[in-house]
């Protein structure tokens, strides 16, 4: 075994349906509590991890790393040290804006035994969080239909070494039919699949052309809501012009628009200069996101599907 690798001999693979698998220790590492994972809703591209603290805290956040288990297995069932651009990672040291979620904590320097709930997969909107390159073109979005292991650890501080690695989990994302979502990664990507019926494209106030829409995809959120907002908006926008059921999100989408017209004809970043809270859009984005994600409505559509013409191709976009 050589140094590039971390020493991880503890890799159990553990399914989303389980509750509870025999495990080995954790590797011991330093002077940090070892965190523990827990594993929530898989989205298209993404999934919701909930970690916790162990009695000592993480009060330097916490690191993920994930891999396609093909990858993992291909190294020899082992995680790299010092990366490599088949392994993903992200470290949360700072305070997170986007994606908080109800009664959590408000940093990601935990506290003893404290939590919070992160969603490996969309972090491209999120602050307080370092990712390396990985897949950077789909805004480090999953693949779809994919195994992938994750595994976790407390930051070290000056002083004080990490902790040891939790145990490995696997995890599937998701694969949908026709009446499905896409993720705004997808949309980004795929400008040539956008309906014609959707476009130019109304966003509060002010309507925008598919060259502007695309370049607030683009833009980085970099704390402002409209920004964030705007990005699973739009996604959302497009998966009902295409078809999706309306039910899960209707509303969401119409309480987007609404906060987006208080900018007036000031239009979206990098178009404008819109500037809304993210306490004040933060519910709306999650709700267009999990939509956006199939964990809510319709569920997800391949990576991968013909085009057709449906009755829902033809419904006026709501508004």
């Amino acid at each position: 075994m050589t140094p590039r690798y971390a020493l991880v001999v503890c890799a159990v693979a553990v399914t989303l349906a389980l509750a509870g698998a025999n495990v080995m220790p954790a590797f011991a590492q330093g002077d940090f509590d070892t965190p523990t994972l827990t594993f929530g809703p898989t989205g298209l591209a993404k999934q919701t991890i909930t970690v916790t603290a162990g009695p000592s805290g993480a009060s330097e956040g916490f690191t993920i790393w994930w891999m396609k288990k093909s990858d993992f297995i291909a190294n020899g069932s082992q995680w790299w040290l010092y990366g490599d651009p088949t392994q993903g990672e992200a470290s949360f040291t700072g305070t997170p804006t986007l994606n908080l979620f109800p009664g959590e904590a408000s940093n990601f320097k935990l506290g003893p035994n404290e939590s919070i709930t992160v969603e490996i997969g969309d972090l491209f909107d999120e602050s307080g969080v370092s990712t390396t390159a990985w897949r950077s073109s789909w805004d480090g979005e999953l693949e779809y239909g994919t195994d992938y292991m994750f595994c976790a650890f407390a930051n070290a501080s000056p002083t004080v070494y990490q902790s040891g690695f939790t145990d490995n989990f696997e995890a599937q994302t998701v694969t949908g039919g026709q009446n499905c979502t896409f993720t705004q990664g997808y949309w980004k990507n795929h400008p040539e699949a956008w309906p014609a019926s959707c476009l130019p494209m109304t966003l509060g106030s002010n309507s925008y052309t598919q060259a502007q829409l695309l370049q607030i995809l683009g833009q980085p959120t970099q704390g402002n809501g409209a920004v964030s907002m705007a990005h699973q908006l739009i996604a959302a926008k497009l998966n009902l012009c295409q078809g999706a059921n309306p039910s899960a999100v209707s509303s969401c989408v119409t309480t987007g628009d609404t906060k987006l017209s208080t900018c007036g004809a000031n239009k979206i970043p990098s178009i404008g200069s819109c500037n809304l809270s993210t306490g004040n859009t933060s519910s709306t984005t999650q709700c267009m996101d999990n939509f956006n994600q199939g964990i809510t409505g319709p569920g997800h559509c391949a990576e991968t599907r013909a085009r057709v013409s449906t009755w829902g191709q033809l419904k006026v976009l709501h508004r």
